[in-house]
């Protein structure tokens, strides 16, 4: 571990919490607008901020859409796969307009673009859901965080498997996150969490991902979306080596 990621775990030490019972719905927090609570003051002995890490950059060769959301805006087919390249196999996942036109045509852009390139898998509570979709790179969370979608009717539940888009409790605050259910949510039906696909393979990979983090702060032990936020891929390949990722994610049909 560099000198710099050091600094970085001693600045972050104050993060951990305990692990309740998970009940908290899929939050996208970097959709959150900027008047938020004071975070917690850092440890009396926090490093200058000149030893801290540097944010992930985003690679030269990157798709210009992961900076610029203006240009990620096709329309989806009726119905398409997308297939994730994960660290422990592959997993396809068939999405149907029909259930939520805005959500599956913000899922067909973000793959288009390589969005998914790279991303954790950093909420991850058993039996509830697992969550993915923030960037690597800080840049292009600040370049898409006002980028959000309108919401879509809640046309499927949120069975086993299925697939949603995390937002806040605000209207239209779905933006680049979205989580597989483990188990029945129902219950998040009602709150406008609306389906847009479902698993179709590699359901038996969905179980592997890593869950031993459990959930974020302040209930539990896991990543801490605003330090993703902030940091990018670097605090998470530090403080959590353990997490599950996409290497990449494509449109197979």
């Amino acid at each position: 571990m560099t000198l710099r990621l050091l600094a970085l775990s001693a600045l972050l030490a104050a993060c951990s919490g305990d692990d309740p019972a998970p009940t908290d719905p899929p939050a996208d927090a970097a959709a959150e607008p900027a008047a938020k609570p004071p975070a917690k003051a850092p440890p009396e002995a926090a490093p200058a901020a000149d030893a801290r890490p540097a944010p992930t950059p985003v690679p030269a060769d990157a798709h210009p859409a992961l900076t610029d959301p203006a240009q990620a805006s096709a329309t989806a087919p009726d119905q398409y796969t997308v297939k994730l390249e994960t660290s422990e196999g592959d997993i396809l996942i068939e999405v149907h307009r029909a259930w939520a036109p805005n959500g599956a045509d913000r899922f067909y852009n973000l793959v288009e673009i390589g969005w998914f390139d790279e991303v954790r898998f950093f909420r991850n509570v058993a039996g509830f859901m697992v969550q993915f979709g923030m960037s690597p790179y800080p840049a292009a969370t600040e370049a898409w965080k006002d980028a959000t979608i309108p919401d879509d009717p809640v046309v499927e539940s949120n069975k086993p498997l299925y697939v949603t888009f995390a937002k806040t409790g605000r209207p239209d605050s779905r933006s680049t996150q979205l989580f597989i259910n483990h188990g029945d949510n129902a219950n998040l039906d009602a709150m406008g969490f609306a389906p847009i696909g479902k698993v179709v393979g590699g359901a038996d990979v969905v179980g592997k991902l890593h869950s031993g983090y459990g959930e974020g702060p302040p209930r539990g032990r896991g990543p801490d979306q605003g330090i993703i936020t902030e940091y990018g891929n670097v605090y998470l390949a530090d403080r959590y080596p353990d997490l599950d990722y996409i290497k990449h994610a494509s449109v197979v049909k």
